[in-house]
């Protein structure tokens, strides 16, 4: 029964994915595909994925403890602080700070985890602003 919950639930999600990348403003200068595209594949795969739990549970679906699941929670409300953050720490900075957190919830141990958090978004800032000319959201440091 859990997992047909999970699965409707994702599967609403997923609707409601979809209905927000509908309305997703096109510029008059846009590549042939659109902003909108992206987000609707997503949209369909999470609900053929939702489909697939909700139509073919386990027969005994072993859930993780509430600790496991606290931690997953943490988690998505680091990504979510991430995306706040971007307009004023900047991109550096906001990924390097989640990337670190990532980087140590699984399994790196903490010392490490700072310095890969930010070569990950020394990198990325490497190859997506100075190699591809991308924008990406300045700090208050300018990068």
């Amino acid at each position: 029964m859990s997992d047909r919950i999970l699965g409707g639930l994702g599967l609403l999600l997923a609707i409601f994915f979809i209905w927000q990348a509908t309305l997703i403003k096109e510029s008059f200068i846009s590549d042939p595909v659109g902003p909108k595209v992206f987000p609707i594949i997503i949209g369909v795969l999470v609900a053929l994925s939702s489909l697939a739990i909700f139509f073919k549970p386990d027969d005994e679906p072993e859930w993780p403890e509430f600790s496991r699941l606290f931690e997953v929670g943490l988690t998505i409300a680091v990504m979510i602080a991430y995306a706040y953050a971007l307009p004023t720490a900047g991109f550096v900075v906001s990924t390097a700070v989640t990337a670190a957190y990532l980087s140590w919830r699984l399994g790196t141990p903490p010392v490490r985890a700072v310095i890969a958090g930010a070569v990950i978004a020394i990198g990325i800032y490497v190859v997506f602003h100075l190699i591809l000319g991308l924008s990406l959201a300045r700090g208050p440091w300018g990068f």
